[in-house]
């Protein structure tokens, strides 16, 4: 990499003598006298003035380090550097806008003592102020570089203290401050000295004081300030977090600063006190929190967020005057008695143990969306029963009358007001149990409920006077009832528009001083202007609108006949032997009251169908309005890209027109082609077309520019395929450049006066450079395919370009053979190895170019590097192209050239990544950090850094680059900056603290958050000025902020994010791929551009801009605390929004972002994101913004963020809710004549005692339909995307691969886990950031493994689901049903249909080896993956794990979950499963109250409990027996017989799966061979056991081991040895419980597998079904797949016994499983044995 005898390589560090020791040091003097001013500032380290070794490294500490005393700033900075030190480059200043001849109003020398000085007083760490000194130079020297420097600093003061918008100044007001320092802190703060001052008059008074103050202030005290703030931010770590803890720590430091007793103070403070007195106190409250030390290790505390104190609680503390009071030192003092200038020296006294409290309490409830969310409750059930109650006249009329009275009409259907009316109760007084009921709160909710109840009594009273007193004759009731009617529709309005925060006591906008901190920090929204707002409201009412009307004529009026018909059927002639005809009677009413249910459901969802239908419209709208679509006039976006390109791109305002803008453009454009070139898009060939050429003139022969013919040819039509690839990735991004272009964007500033920026990524241990093994090597056998080849195929075009490309370079150097000379015919051969892998020679050169070439196309870190990089690329370009006169001035001198533009983009343009395990690599990721460091010197990285300590070890937060020295001694980079921690840092789950501990080292105004599998190109980074111009600081107002009038020109909210859009560039690889990339363009571009348009946009951590002071004065890019804050990024968005600060979206720039591939990783994905949804259902930021919004913004932000996942949820319940519906309707179908009607629907007679459901049907119907729109209107975002963007053909292509792929399917089966994953986690908790695994999806994995993967979130639901539809198939056949069953299938066998190669022949039977191993393993000694291991994992949620630690290696299979609280157990786990039996065993008990055959049969439930309870009867005397005989034997056998345990668990398996099939084929044989009948009864026995299961877990276990030694004792007999201790006595009780479940489970299991592998089979036997399959799922052409494995002789031989032998085993059990069902339904005529018991039950 080195280019010959660099001056700038060699030295780049500011001096190793202070490196050395710098941590043992306490003295604040420089160590080192010969530059310490240069070493200092001089960050950037180019121009360094001593590329030799220092003088003053000498060895031991005291002569280095000297007793000196503070150096006179003449000492400081006695050496001036001369012009020849800087290679005569035009401006020599690191800080090129902060020099003398500017009118700066302090010099840099200035600012650098005032560091100094703070740094004495404080105690701030040496390393710490330097990194923070260049932070704000930095700073300084971006905002001057547009403005005076002035005004540079003035504005950063008021952005970060004194101004209208500043953190700092909103908290001194809110925790009402301003009279803390007038009153005095001798009266008590809080509530008596509110009453002292008058409220309103005295707040606008202290506001005017304050904006004085800041105008009366000094430069210097300005300055000092903002030091003293950053010195304070700088070492905060996690109190970073907690934004307006930092603002209370910096008031005491900044009140103690001027006190007489800090100023007359001579003796420096040690060095990192404050580090010690301030930081780790909180620190170590933070973690304790979370973490206990067991043995010396830290240990997660099993505690769930309503007992952790957060750092949300510990920040909100600080809001309230009252709050601030509880501040105790260890003496009982409180902190505020004490005077101002004296708190900073009392903090190391503060016991914080005692003053922090939950401000919020995140308990593990659905109650969290009642409170949240009332008003979509309230909207959608008050409709529903406005409606319906209108509709059911029958239920209300009086007994004998057909219809009821015109009052009790208009009374029955007002009572939809009092529903709303209980719904807000119930909300408010769930409310009370989420907030401390404290100081604010409950004033205003016991108002509220009062009133609430007063609303009740008005809008249910009259119902009950008018049911009562209902007397025809008078008008009285119906006046009532009228009145009535108009009271409750009210209500019902009030209560869905008025924000619940905002009832009574307003938390909004109310003038009281008492709401001001919250409404400061949680309800400060920003003003959206009237256009937007006006759309926001149209959008609201279009929706709802059209929800309204549709709703009620297709839904309501559709439910109106069965209502009629079924009110009053009583079903005759049944009856039960111990429930007479008390429960038959009634079959009807039952099933109605859950067809209500289902009528609801789907009135929830079809406003989620409007919401999809607008919003699209509204999106595509907007689209056309900025012109992005491709049908805005299209053939000329190409010839007017250079008048573009000049206009938008470059910065051309202020240039003098010397050069002609053709000659410009010609080097912008030329650069783009030429870096696709680079990157292998494009041929030589293709090059030569697009660029721009010199060409002689034939005039006059002067040389001119020809532009390109790609700009000329647009006109004529076949100009695609001339100039790029087809469907390339080049045309892509031209077309995509050229289109984005058309919009309207910001105008750019000069490169000299652009804001500085940062690029920050966090980077755990994701890959960082692909290595040639992981790249032509197969991964195992079950993946058929080397990376290579895969990639090979994806992108043919590009490696037949970078083919050409390494042999011409191959030639160039003279490598091959050198006597190939003549031999023609040889040269072909020659060739292939660079077909084959890229290269010939495995000289390192050229592998490494393969490397390259692969990881660019992967996911890798070295590709989000090299991506990024383009914004040097791009600043040095722009800054070359508009400032010729610097190419002038260096002449011809490139080297020089090349520096300076260096230097320009070094100084505008900044990136870190944070590589948390940096220190821990290991030796292949070392080398590739290190290959990083070498190609692009500029990458920062930031790490952790350890050395132990007394203790624990000290943590620090380091920081190197590419110029960074090696130390001889370690062979490790010399950090830039060391900055001490006040431990570890990463709390939380991990990337938030990461970003957290990196953000010191960021320096500019605006901060790009990145993640490690992006990408970036360098005509996007073109656009970066632009994009920043979106946060309208370009052109700040030249008046102070402090001015009497010029403050009025900084009101407007401050834009905080401002987002970008991203491509996927895994959209191409399989169906799997699209998926997952559609699912990102609709949200991540479609749905974002509305949101963004109506102000309900947050932050998903995609390509987003952010307002580097906005947020980190406000607690910071992420949030971290463990587990809640999982998805981190948006939680930065909704407090970016609370707060005041607006987010944007701008859709002309885009990043490349890779998405998982792999069915197991896009549905890993799908649960981090669900769970990650659950977690946001508990946090304080959906409780403000669901209580507070204006109505159409809460809309917005509800139907745009959980709206989206409680659909997915009510989704799956509308599908459960209606299998329920139509069982029982199955029942009544089966069992009672039903009417006959003719075509023309008159009545056919002759049918006595007939019953009407005609309707019904025609209402199930309906249903169907209803939910299959609910499912498909899933496409429609993305084919209008399509649509607009490509075109019709392309969207039409891309919709009909989707189909053909059945990725309808993969939907209905992701909607289900993503269900899943949020029930569980509202239920258990249990929410870890899952690492999706980003490799590329040609594995195929065992049936196994996906069957324990699955089976809990999808296959056990499916199945069920399946075999209630195979029963009402049997009774209602309706030809809707059959899209049903396709969908349950999906449910149930979408894992293995996206599986590669699943259903090969030899595979299928190898999986099934592997199964059945799977099933039976580890049960005498442990295995990693087992059944057994499975199942005790599933039910660890519910019983939690035993803290015993006894260190045994099985514990690393088990995760960490907290134990569920008993309340969610009872209601998820007993009372909801207790429920389901009730309803299927009243279902089967109705079908058998029949006489049959004049008979009537015996009892139904004795008969039920049986069945159900039979089996787990049997399995406990199985297991009784095999105890005894292996308590007896197993200590005698074990020692010879190792097996003896596992031979001891396969008998008992075995019997319990005969137990169980004997028992269905007996309830078979008891139903007389009646299938229908027998699937009922299988569906109550399901149900039954299911659960008895349940409530045996949870009721009667204990908390589980975390090993499985109890698991092998049970059937070796061996208990003694165990480690079981004390336990040896209750475990053998504990386990009969458990291995009675485990039994039932495993057999279930088993024969549930072996109905799925049933279900695949005849697909197996399709010849070429492997082909089409793989074709299916990787849009590859079959000529174009991937080969069969190889394998060896060996290999070949071994799996052919395997399949023989397993083969004939499956054969042999599908033959039994058809046996059992097909024989007895064959014979079912002669088989009639007489049993006498049988008929008695």
């Amino acid at each position: 990499m080195s280019r010959g005898p660099d001056p700038f390589a060699n030295k780049r560090y500011y001096d190793e003598s202070d490196m050395d020791n710098a941590y043992d040091r306490r003295d604040t003097v420089h160590s080192d006298g010969s530059a310490p001013g240069e070493r200092y500032y001089d960050n950037q380290g180019t121009y360094d003035t001593y590329p030799h070794k220092r003088d003053g490294d000498t060895d031991s500490e005291a002569e280095a380090y000297g007793p000196r005393y503070a150096p006179s700033a003449e000492y400081l900075h006695d050496y001036t550097p001369t012009a020849t030190d800087f290679h005569s480059s035009p401006t020599r200043e690191p800080y090129a806008a902060w020099t003398a001849e500017r009118q700066i109003p302090l010099s840099k020398e200035e600012i650098e003592d005032i560091f100094l000085d703070l740094t004495q007083k404080f105690g701030f760490q040496r390393d710490s102020m330097r990194n923070m000194f260049d932070f704000l130079m930095q700073l300084l020297d971006s905002r001057a570089s547009r403005m005076t420097p002035n005004q540079a600093l003035l504005t950063l003061h008021a952005d970060y203290i004194g101004g209208e918008h500043a953190n700092y100044r909103k908290w001194y007001f809110a925790a009402q401050l301003d009279l803390d320092d007038a009153v005095g802190a001798t009266q008590n703060p809080g509530l008596q000295r509110l009453k002292s001052v008058k409220r309103e008059k005295s707040l606008q008074s202290a506001h005017e004081r304050w904006r004085q103050a800041m105008n009366n202030m000094s430069q210097y005290d300005r300055l000092r300030q903002l030091a003293l703030y950053l010195l304070c931010w700088g070492e905060a770590a996690q109190v970073r977090f907690v934004p307006e803890c930092l603002c209370f720590i910096f008031k005491c430091a900044d009140d103690y600063y001027r006190s007489p007793e800090c100023q007359n103070r001579i003796e420096p403070v040690p060095e990192g006190l404050y580090l010690r007195a301030v930081i780790k106190p909180l620190y170590r409250f933070v973690r304790d929190q979370g973490y206990e030390v067991v043995e010396g290790k830290f240990v997660r505390r099993e505690r769930d967020h309503d007992q952790i104190i957060g750092y949300d609680d510990v920040n909100q503390m600080f809001w309230y005057p009252e709050g601030i009071a509880r501040i105790l030192l260890t003496d009982k003092t409180r902190l505020v008695d004490v005077p101002p200038a004296q708190r900073f020296m009392k903090f190391d006294r503060i016991d914080w143990s005692r003053a922090f409290f939950k401000t919020y309490f995140e308990k593990r409830s659905f109650l969290h969306l009642l409170v949240n969310f009332n008003r979509i409750w309230v909207v959608h059930i008050s409709l529903y029963w406005f409606y319906t109650a209108f509709n059911s006249p029958t239920i209300y009329s009086a007994p004998g009358s057909v219809n009821p009275t015109a009052a009790m009409s208009w009374s029955a259907t007002a009572l939809g007001g009092a529903v709303a009316t209980t719904i807000m109760i119930c909300a408010t007084v769930m409310e009370f149990s989420y907030i401390p009921t404290t100081w604010n709160n409950t004033a205003h909710l016991t108002r509220r409920l009062i009133f609430l109840f007063v609303v009740l009594a008005l809008t249910t009273g009259p119902t009950i006077y008018i049911a009562v007193f209902n007397n025809s004759s008078s008008q009285l009731p119906l006046i009532l009832g009228i009145v009535q009617f108009f009271i409750g529709v009210a209500a019902a309005v009030l209560f869905s528009i008025m924000p619940s925060g905002r009832m009574f006591g307003d938390r909004v906008a109310g003038k009281s001083r008492k709401y001001l901190a919250s409404q400061t920090f949680t309800a400060s929204y920003a003003e959206v202007d009237r256009k937007s707002r006006f759309a926001s409201i149209m959008l609201w009412v279009l929706i709802f609108g059209c929800k309204f009307t549709e709703s009620y004529f297709f839904l309501t009026l559709s439910f109106r006949d069965p209502i009629r018909v079924m009110v009053g059927m009583k079903i005759q002639g049944c009856n039960d032997k111990y429930f007479g005809n008390a429960l038959c009677r009634n079959q009807a009413a039952f099933t109605l009251t859950i067809m209500y249910l289902m009528d609801l459901v789907l009135f929830f969802l079809d406003t989620f169908l409007w919401y999809v239908i607008w919003n699209t419209v509204f999106s595509i709208a907007r689209s056309f309005a900025l012109g992005l679509s491709i049908w805005t006039p299209w053939a000329d976006i190409y010839t007017r890209l250079p008048k573009r390109i000049y206009a938008k791109i470059l910065a051309t305002g202020d240039m003098e027109v010397k050069y002609k803008p053709k000659v410009l453009v010609s080097q912008i454009w030329n650069a783009i082609i030429i870096s696709m070139y680079r990157e292998h898009l494009l041929s030589i060939d293709h090059v030569q077309k697009l660029l721009y050429h010199q060409v002689q003139s034939d005039t006059d022969g002067r040389r001119i520019l020809r532009a390109p013919p790609f700009f000329i040819s647009q006109t004529e039509k076949g100009f695609k395929g001339e100039f790029f690839p087809p469907g390339s990735e080049a045309e892509r991004r031209i077309s995509f450049f050229a289109q984005s272009l058309t919009t309207t964007i910001p105008e750019p500033l000069p490169v000299d006066s652009m804001p500085t920026f940062t690029v920050l990524t966090p980077h755990y241990s994701e890959k960082i450079l692909l290595s040639l093994r992981e790249i032509i090597r197969e991964e195992d056998q079950h993946t058929r395919v080397t990376l290579l080849e895969y990639l090979k195929q994806l992108h043919p075009i590009e490696w037949d370009n970078f083919v050409k490309d390494t042999k011409m370079l191959s030639d160039e150097t003279g490598g091959g053979n050198p006597f190939a000379g003549d031999e023609k015919s040889s040269s072909k051969v020659d060739d292939l190895p660079f077909y084959c892998l890229g290269f010939k020679s495995s000289s390192p050169e050229y592998t490494l170019r393969t490397r390259i070439w692969a990881s660019l196309r992967a996911q890798t870190l070295y590709r989000t590097v090299s991506g990024m990089m383009n914004y040097s690329k791009a600043i040095k370009l722009l800054y070359r192209v508009e400032n010729p006169e610097v190419v002038q001035i260096f002449g011809g001198n490139t080297d020089k050239l090349e520096r300076e533009l260096e230097r320009m983009a070094r100084r505008k343009f900044k990136f870190v990544v944070s590589m948390q395990r940096y220190s821990k690599f290991n030796k292949e990721e070392q080398e590739n950090a290190e290959f990083l460091l070498r190609a692009y010197p500029d990458l920062q990285i930031a790490y952790l850094d350890e050395e132990p300590g007394r203790g624990e070890p000290r943590l620090f937060s380091a920081l190197i680059d590419g110029h960074s020295e090696f130390n001889p001694q370690t062979g490790k980079r010399r950090p830039k900056f060391r900055v001490e921690l006040p431990g570890n840092p990463i709390l939380g789950d991990g990337k938030s603290d990461n970003q957290n501990h990196a953000i010191i080292f960021y320096r500019g105004e605006y901060l790009q958050l990145i993640d490690a599998n992006q990408d970036n190109y360098l005509e996007e980074c073109l656009k970066i000025r632009n994009v920043l111009g979106e946060f309208e600081e370009y052109a700040m107002s030249n008046q102070s902020p402090y001015a009497t009038w010029g403050h009025k020109e900084f009101k407007k909210a401050p834009v905080a994010i401002v987002g970008a859009r991203e491509y996927i560039f895994s959209e191409n690889i399989g169906i799997l791929g699209d998926v997952a990339a559609g699912k990102e363009q609709t949200f991540g571009t479609l749905a974002a551009r509305t949101l963004a348009w109506i102000h309900g946009k947050l932050h998903y951590g995609h390509p987003d801009f952010l307002n580097a002071v906005y947020m980190n004065t406000r607690g910071g890019v992420s949030k971290a605390q463990k587990g809640l804050h999982l998805n981190e990024d948006i939680f930065a968005g909704m407090n970016a929004f609370g707060r005041g600060g607006r987010i944007k979206h701008s859709e002309y720039f885009q990043c490349g972002k890779g998405r998982d591939l792999g069915f197991g990783t896009i549905l890993n994905f799908q649960t981090k994101i669900g769970t990650g949804m659950g977690e946001q259902m508990l946090s304080r930021e959906y409780y403000y913004m669901g209580t507070q919004l204006p109505v159409d913004r809460f809309l917005t932000f509800y139907y745009g963020h959980p709206g989206f996942h409680i659909n997915n949820v009510l989704v799956i319940l509308s599908v459960q809710v209606f299998m329920v519906a139509l069982v029982f309707l199955g029942t009544l179908n089966k069992q009672l004549s039903i009417c006959q009607y003719n075509s023309a629907g008159q009545f056919i007679g002759g049918q006595p005692g007939c019953y009407n459901l005609v309707p019904v049907f025609d209402w199930i119907k309906r249903c169907i339909i209803s939910i299959f729109l609910v499912f498909f209107i899933a496409f429609l975002p993305l084919f209008m995307q399509e649509l607009t963007e490509r075109g019709t053909i392309r969207a039409v292509i891309r919709l009909g691969k989707h189909f053909m792929s059945l990725s309808p399917v993969f939907e209905v089966f992701s909607t289900q886990i993503q269900t899943h994953s949020i029930l569980s986690n509202l239920t258990f908790g249990g929410a870890r950031y899952i690492a999706t695994g980003r490799g590329f999806a040609t594995t195929r994995i065992s049936f196994s493994i996906l069957y324990s993967r699955f089976a809990g979130p999808s296959i056990y639901l499916g199945m069920r689901t399946l075999i209630m539809l195979l029963y009402v198939t049997m009774a209602i056949w309706i030809p809707h049903l059959i899209y049903f069953w396709f969908s349950v299938l999906g449910l149930c066998i979408s894992p293995f249909l996206f599986n590669p190669h699943q259903f090969a022949f030899t595979d299928f039977i190898i999986d099934y080896r592997e199964y059945l191993r799977w099933m039976s393993r580890g049960n005498s000694r442990t295995h990693a993956n087992s059944w057994i291991g499975y199942c005790r994992l599933s039910r660890t949620m519910i019983t939690g794990y035993k803290k015993k630690r006894l260190g045994h290696p099985s514990e690393k299979l088990s995760g960490d979950v907290p134990r569920a609280g008993w309340r969610t157990v009872i209601f998820s786990e007993v009372l909801a499963p207790i429920a389901m039996a009730i309803l299927f065993v009243v279902a089967y008990s109705f079908v058998k109250s029949f006489p049959q055959g004049g008979i009537q049969p015996a009892s139904p439930l004795v008969r039920i409990a049986i069945i159900s309870l039979g089996p787990i009867v049997w399995n406990a005397a199985v297991l009784l027996i095999l105890f005894l005989v292996s308590l007896f034997l197993g200590p005698m056998l074990d020692t010879c017989c190792a097996k003896f345990g596992a031979v001891m668990a396969s008998i008992a398996h075995f019997l319990a799966v005969v137990g169980m099939v004997a028992f269905f084929e007996f309830l078979w044989f008891l139903e007389l061979w009646d299938a229908s009948h027998a699937v009922l009864g299988v569906i109550a026995v399901i149900f039954i056991q299911r659960a008895v299961h349940k409530i045996l877990i949870s009721v009667f276990l204990s908390r589980e081991f975390k090993h499985d030694e109890t698991n092998r004792a049970w059937w070796t007999g061996k208990w003694y040895g165990r480690g079981l201790g004390s336990h040896v006595m209750s475990q053998p009780a504990r386990e009969f419980v458990v291995k009675i479940i485990e039994l039932s489970l495993w057999s279930s299991d088993f024969l549930l597998g072996h109905l799925l592998l049933f279900i695949m089979t005849p697909p197996v036997f399709i010849p070429y079904a492997d082909r089409l399959h793989a074709t299916m799922l990787f849009w590859l052409r079959p000529s174009k797949q991937i080969r069969p494995p190889l394998y060896s002789l060996k290999q070949k031989r071994q799996r052919r016994t395997i399949v023989v032998k397993y083969g004939i085993l499956y054969i042999l059990v599908l033959t039994a499983f058809i046996l059992l069902i097909a024989l007895p339904a064959v014979f079912r005529t002669q088989l009639h044995p007489h049993c006498s018991f049988c008929s008695s039950i």
